[in-house]
């Protein structure tokens, strides 16, 4: 078979690799769409996985063998599955902190979602892949994952119907997150972000403001559109840390700010009196959970989320390096990007 595999920034091998043996209580899956992640991007940008990794982790396929102990499936079977599982008995697992579970990280799929054939461990066969409905494309299934990923930041936050939200991030992930909102019956919802294509999809998708962070000031038009008050929620999906800071400045009394990208291991200065004396909560979230993932597949067939105006771009397998290219470049209108065999 062959796979996208990592030697090193800008550089993934299209390479032969041996086809994958199944046990008796795992599958082997052919991919058929694989999501290009920001981590993925970051990943292969900053080189922080060693030389021979296989990338991918948002991935839908079909089932092409399956062991003698495995239930509920069949080959022919089009799935979706998801790359870590929880241990479900651990300290973080019983208060409900998955993500946090030692175990978590340790799971994965074999070698990785940009390949043509997958193995998937017994865990994931378990507890992180589910059936595509008829109704769904595989392209669809491919974005179970990140919606999951997203479905548990909203989870975190406790957010209620009416609250106004400010996005700050109009990616993937925060193109994903305003048609949440917005299904979730949010009042206002406003975006920030640097690139005008970015923002004007945001736009498409139900946010009802656009920030253009180079050349606004963003607290000024936050505090414009509210009325001095600020929003509720203010969900920060660029991984750049100080956005923490201006976040500060937008949230409400008593508001919520989720730390939904990654930031460097660094300080950052915040108005550390509006904890006390406004009640503002800053929280974070990692990844998913298994109970995200038929949440996400539901509103996925309800067609909460519109997949074709997210997906703006498709590459095989062996244009993982063009790809990679492409979604990094901030001059190209790129918003979701899907890898095919």
């Amino acid at each position: 078979m062959k796979a996208a595999v990592y030697y090193d920034k800008g550089d993934f091998r299209f390479q032969e690799m041996p086809l994958p043996l199944i046990k008796e209580d795992e599958v082997l899956l052919k991919m058929h769409a694989c999501g290009l992640c920001g981590t993925d991007i970051h990943k292969a940008l900053e080189k922080t996985v060693p030389p021979k990794t296989v990338l991918g982790h948002e991935v839908s396929g079909e089932i092409v063998k399956i062991g003698s102990e495995v239930d509920g499936y069949q080959v022919g079977d089009r799935v979706f599955v998801a790359h870590h599982v929880p241990c479900f008995t651990c300290h973080y697992c019983r208060k409900g902190s998955y993500s946090l579970c030692p175990q978590f990280k340790q799971t994965n799929l074999d070698p990785g979602g940009f390949s043509e054939y997958i193995r998937v461990p017994s865990l994931h066969v378990k507890h992180t892949m589910g059936k595509i409905p008829e109704d769904l494309s595989y392209e669809e299934g491919a974005l179970v994952e990140p919606i999951a990923c997203c479905l548990h930041g909203f989870e975190s936050i406790l957010f209620q119907p009416g609250d106004s939200v400010l996005i700050m991030g109009a990616g993937q992930i925060g193109c994903m997150q305003v048609q949440i909102a917005k299904y979730l019956m949010a009042g206002k919802i406003m975006v920030s972000d640097i690139n005008p294509y970015r923002l004007n999809k945001s736009l498409e998708f139900g946010a009802d403001y656009a920030i253009d962070s180079k050349n606004e000031d963003v607290v000024q038009q936050i505090m414009d559109i509210t009325d001095g008050l600020g929003v509720n929620i203010v969900i920060i999906s660029a991984g750049i840390q100080s956005l923490l800071p201006q976040a500060m400045e937008c949230v409400a009394r008593g508001g919520t700010i989720l730390v939904f990208a990654p930031f460097k291991n660094e300080l950052v200065p915040v108005q550390a009196a509006r904890f006390f004396n406004d009640e503002v909560k800053i929280i974070g979230s990692y990844s998913s959970n298994p109970y995200n993932y038929q949440v996400a597949l539901e509103m996925l067939r309800n067609r909460v989320f519109d997949v074709e105006k997210m997906v703006t771009h498709r590459f095989s397998l062996a244009q993982l390096n063009e790809a990679i290219e492409c979604a990094h470049d901030p001059s190209e209108q790129i918003l979701k990007v899907l890898i095919k065999p």
